[in-house]
């Protein structure tokens, strides 16, 4: 039920590092939302033509989406962790990351034709 999404203006990632990239988000992911990581999902989408602050320099834009309420400390803790890996892993800086947290409810998220709620 819990997703990250990653969306990049960096492109030409190597297989090995999106792999790595995938993985450690799934896990570090898991861990702040006390979920078990197998029903976590990843996705990457890099090379996408993106701006911000009007200019075409490397950025991101990221959700996090999950069942349930996301507390505060939580989300600041995440974006803290998750701008820092990003710019470690892709060198996009944190001042260039946007993040956005949603709440799902149970009843709005369908997995294994049926739904959390």
């Amino acid at each position: 039920m819990p997703l990250i999404k990653v969306q990049t203006s960096i492109d030409k990632l190597e297989q090995s590092q999106v792999q790595a990239l995938l993985q450690n988000l799934s896990s570090t992911l898991a861990k702040h939302l006390g979920k078990p990581e197998s029903y976590v999902m990843t996705a990457l989408e890099s090379g996408i033509p993106m701006t911000f602050a009007g200019t075409l320099e490397p950025v991101c834009y990221i959700e996090i989406k999950s069942v349930g309420a996301m507390k505060p400390e939580q989300t600041q803790k995440m974006s803290q962790e998750f701008c820092q890996y990003i710019n470690q892993m892709l060198g996009v800086n944190k001042n260039r990351i946007y993040i956005e947290f949603a709440d799902a409810k149970g009843y709005m998220w369908g997995w294994n034709s049926s739904t959390f709620g």
